[in-house]
């Protein structure tokens, strides 16, 4: 049995056609950087056309770009429960003597 050797460009042990340098460019992009280039990969895949090795690049780009969204998302939706749960506590406490002290 032949073992594959491992391309440094790849970034995890899983078969992939992103190198390391297209995953850290996705890592930075913003929200809306993501998203804009998901809909691009979805309507390249929705086309039709492609190649199967296209069609798998494609894939896997638009999950990269996914996972970036929804880590923003995720990030962003961190930060309301944050805030909303210290304008609870402030809201509890508002108006009373502990307020005061």
């Amino acid at each position: 049995m032949a073992v594959e050797a491992q391309d440094p460009q790849k970034t995890d042990t899983t078969a992939s056609s992103l190198t390391q340098e297209e995953r850290e460019r996705i890592a930075s992009m913003s929200y809306e950087e993501a998203r804009d280039q998901l809909i691009q990969a979805v309507q390249a895949l929705e086309a039709g056309g492609l190649n199967l090795d296209q069609s798998m690049r494609q894939w896997e780009l638009g999950e990269a770009l996914a996972k970036r969204a929804q880590t923003l998302l995720d990030q962003v939706r961190a930060k309301l429960d944050a805030a909303q749960a210290q304008q609870q506590t402030s809201a509890d406490t508002a108006g009373t003597q502990s307020n005061l002290e």
